[in-house]
C-alpha cells in the first residue's frame, strides 16, 4: 500500500466546506491535484506540509499548493473546526493579468517557504469580513445563490492577495522541522529532471542510506522515489498546459519511456496526457 494518497476530487472551479470534528481523529499524509486553503476556527492543531511543521492558532490561513503532501495532527479533544476551500489552479489562471494575479498568495507562500498566513488583528479587517460572508453564503438559498457564492469567493481571494501584497498578514515560519530534510527537499525540487539516486543523495548530504530513507519518509510521508514521481508528474502537467509537446514532456521530466509516463500520469490525474491536452 502507498504511504500517501491523493484525496478529494474537484470538478468545479472551487468547492467549500465548513467542518467540525467533536472527537479526536487521526489524519494520514495525502495530497490533492488542486490548491487547498484551510482557515482554522478552533482546535489544538499542528499542520505538517512537506517536511515543515506549523503550530496553528485560530484564524490562521493554511495554503497548500497542488501536489504538496500534508496532514493535520490533532493534540487534544478540543473540537477541530475549520473552513476548507478546494481551488482549481486553472480557475486562478483565468484571473491572472497585468493588474492582478489571484494565485499571488500561493506563489508568495512558496517563495517565503511559509504555508501559514496569520492575520495581524483579531477580526481581520476586510479579509476577515470576506471570510465571514463567504462562510455564511454556504446556507444561502435565495435568488442567484450560486452566483453570489462565487462572487464572495472572488472577493475573498482578492482580499487575501491584497493582505499578502500589502503585508497586512504575516507569513508564519515552521516551528519544528528537520533542516537536513528541508535541504534535501529543496535539492530534489531544483533537480527534478535529473537522474537522482538514493546513494547519490546520501553521499551529497553525508547521511547513511538507511537513515536518509527512514527520516525522509517520517518527515514527509513519502519515499524518495514516490516524492520524485509525484513532483515530476505535476511538472509534466504544467508543461503540457504550457504547450510543450507531450513526448518532449515525458523525457524532460525524467521518464525513460512514454508508456510508463502515460500510465503514471493517468493513475495520478485520472486521464491520459493526450486527453488532458485535448481538454485545454
Amino acid at each position: 500500500m502507498p504511504e500517501y494518497k491523493k484525496v478529494g476530487y474537484l470538478t468545479t472551479s472551487f468547492k467549500m466546506f465548513h467542518l467540525k470534528d467533536t472527537s479526536r481523529r487521526e489524519f494520514h499524509y495525502h495530497y490533492h491535484d488542486f490548491h487547498k486553503i484551510l482557515i482554522l476556527l478552533g482546535g489544538d492543531v499542528t499542520y505538517c506540509i512537506e517536511g515543515r511543521t506549523y503550530q496553528l492558532a485560530p484564524g490562521d490561513i493554511v495554503l497548500v499548493n497542488a501536489g504538496e503532501v500534508h496532514k493535520p495532527e490533532i493534540h487534544s479533544d478540543l473540537p477541530y473546526e475549520r473552513i476548507i476551500l478546494y481551488v482549481s489552479p486553472d480557475f486562478l489562471t483565468e484571473y491572472a493579468g497585468e493588474d492582478c494575479d489571484l494565485s499571488f498568495c500561493f506563489k508568495q507562500a512558496y517563495r517565503e517557504q511559509a504555508h501559514i498566513l496569520r492575520l495581524q488583528d483579531s477580526k481581520g479587517g476586510r479579509l476577515g469580513a470576506s471570510i465571514r460572508a463567504l462562510d455564511a453564503s454556504l446556507n444561502d438559498d435565495d435568488y442567484a445563490a450560486a452566483l453570489h457564492h462565487r462572487l464572495l469567493f472572488l472577493e475573498f481571494m482578492i482580499q487575501l492577495n491584497r493582505a499578502a501584497l500589502h503585508h497586512h498578514i504575516e507569513f508564519v515560519g515552521d516551528s519544528a522541522s528537520n533542516e537536513k530534510i528541508l535541504s534535501i527537499l529543496t535539492y530534489l525540487n531544483a533537480h527534478l529532471t535529473e537522474d537522482l539516486s538514493i546513494d547519490d543523495l546520501a553521499s551529497r548530504f553525508y547521511l547513511s542510506r538507511s537513515y536518509l530513507m527512514h527520516t525522509f519518509k517520517a518527515q514527509t510521508g513519502y519515499t524518495i522515489g514516490g516524492y520524485l514521481l509525484t513532483k515530476r508528474l505535476f511538472l509534466a502537467k504544467e508543461l503540457i498546459a504550457a504547450g510543450t509537446p507531450i513526448t518532449e514532456v515525458c523525457y524532460s521530466c525524467g521518464f525513460q519511456n512514454y508508456s510508463t509516463f502515460s500510465r503514471a500520469y493517468k493513475k495520478s490525474f485520472g486521464e491520459s496526457p493526450r486527453d488532458y491536452r485535448q481538454s485545454l
